[in-house]
């Protein structure tokens, strides 16, 4: 089953996908990764706040012995796709960081390396502003897995708040059930982006644009070869992803 999820933002949503000396921008589609752990952390996900043991120093979110790997998910059948932008707009803020002695030393104004008459410890954070919408799909194969919002019969309820992006920031979700849907085979166009680490093995990944970020690129108007959904509003999604579909299958 496949449930049509549309996302606002309420707040800024910021995360530094590119860092370009003091101006650290977030780009503007959704990773997918970000969403399934905004979405199930908790119930399937565990997102501890620091990282012990030894895998420490070896963040995995594919690896099953990992602590915060997307495993759960995948034994549950539950996916979730990337969010296609639907209307976005930024806002730049300019933040001060403090100075703090235990990994540098402070800087006066005047002092070497901060010769001019404002602090160097700052920098402009191009964050998606207030009011930016979005769409992704949640795929799950039995509706038992879902969160109680998702298992609602009535449209008007599947929805809830989630949280996103290093300022936690505040996004409603409002989903619908997909009824309709049409299977096919063959050569199709998927407009909507794309994990290509999630994609099945049998799908052939031919012709794309690349959504270069961390901390796996994305891709949208790809065209692909494969079994796919066509969706009564003619958008056309791959069958049989999961998280780390092509990685597990090099890694066996």
């Amino acid at each position: 089953m496949l449930y049509q999820c549309d996302l606002t933002l309420h707040d800024n949503v910021f995360f530094a996908t590119r860092e370009m000396g003091t101006l650290f921008e977030t780009e503007k589609y959704l990773h997918n990764w970000a969403l399934s752990y905004a979405l199930f952390e908790g119930q399937y996900l565990n997102r501890p706040y620091r990282l012990q043991g030894e895998y420490a120093q070896k963040p995995n979110y594919l690896d099953s012995s990992h602590e915060q790997s997307l495993h759960p998910l995948n034994e549950t059948g539950i996916y979730v796709f990337p969010a296609q932008p639907l209307q976005w707009a930024y806002q730049v803020n300019t933040f001060k960081a403090a100075q703090v002695n235990y990994y540098g030393k402070s800087k006066q104004f005047g002092d070497k390396g901060a010769d001019r008459n404002y602090p160097i410890n700052f920098g402009r954070a191009k964050e998606l502003a207030v009011g930016s919408t979005y769409r992704t799909y949640i795929m799950a194969k039995d509706q038992a897995t879902l969160p109680d919002w998702l298992q609602q019969k009535d449209d008007d309820k599947r929805r809830t708040w989630i949280r996103l992006g290093k300022w936690a920031a505040k996004i409603h979700i409002q989903a619908k059930s997909i009824a309709g849907e049409t299977t096919g085979s063959g050569t199709f166009i998927c407009r909507h982006p794309l994990n290509p680490l999630d994609l099945a093995v049998s799908i052939r990944l031919m012709v794309y644009n690349r959504i270069v970020m961390p901390p796996v690129s994305l891709v949208s108007q790809a065209q692909l070869e494969g079994e796919y959904w066509r969706l009564p509003d003619e958008t056309c999604l791959p069958i049989g992803c999961y998280y780390g579909a092509r990685y597990m299958a090099n890694a066996s």
